[in-house]
C-alpha cells in the first residue's frame, strides 16, 4: 500500500514527506512506547503513535522506517517535523484515535508489523 493511500484511509494531513507518498509500506505498528518498537518490530512499515517528541523520529531512523502517523489529533512541534524532513521521514497527522486508525488500515489490507518473538498470548 502506498503512503498516499494510508493518508487517504486515515483522513490524514501530510505535514512533510510529500515526495514519499508513492513509497510502498507493507505493515503498520501502533505504539506509544518506543522501547517496544525497538524490541519487537523488525519489518519496515509505518508507525502510528501519540507520543510527541523527537525520539519518535530517531526510532524510525534506527528501524529503517520512513513514515509516522501521529494519532488522536496531536500535532507535532515544528522541531519534530523539521527533523523528520531533514531525515527523509514522512509525517502524517490524523484526528482518529489509535484503535480506529489501526483498524482502518487492517481492514484495507495492511498487515501488522512482523514482530520478533515476544510474550506468548493465551488463546481465549
Amino acid at each position: 500500500m502506498k503512503i498516499s493511500r494510508v493518508a487517504e484511509i486515515l483522513e490524514a494531513k501530510v505535514l512533510t514527506g510529500g515526495d514519499l507518498l508513492d513509497c510502498e509500506v507493507n505493515s503498520a505498528c501502533g505504539s506509544d512506547m518506543m522501547s517496544d518498537v525497538l524490541a519487537y518490530v523488525k519489518d519496515q512499515g509505518i508507525l502510528l503513535t501519540g507520543l510527541m517528541n523527537v525520539q519518535v523520529i530517531r526510532t524510525l531512523l534506527m528501524m529503517d522506517m520512513n513514515c509516522v502517523v501521529f494519532v488522536r489529533g496531536k500535532v507535532p512541534a515544528a522541531g519534530i517535523v523539521d527533523f523528520a524532513e531533514e531525515n527523509g521521514v514522512a509525517v502524517l497527522q490524523t484526528d482518529l484515535p489509535m484503535f480506529e486508525s489501526c483498524g482502518r488500515l487492517y481492514a484495507a489490507g495492511l498487515g501488522r508489523a512482523d514482530l520478533e518473538s515476544g510474550p506468548e498470548r493465551e488463546e481465549v
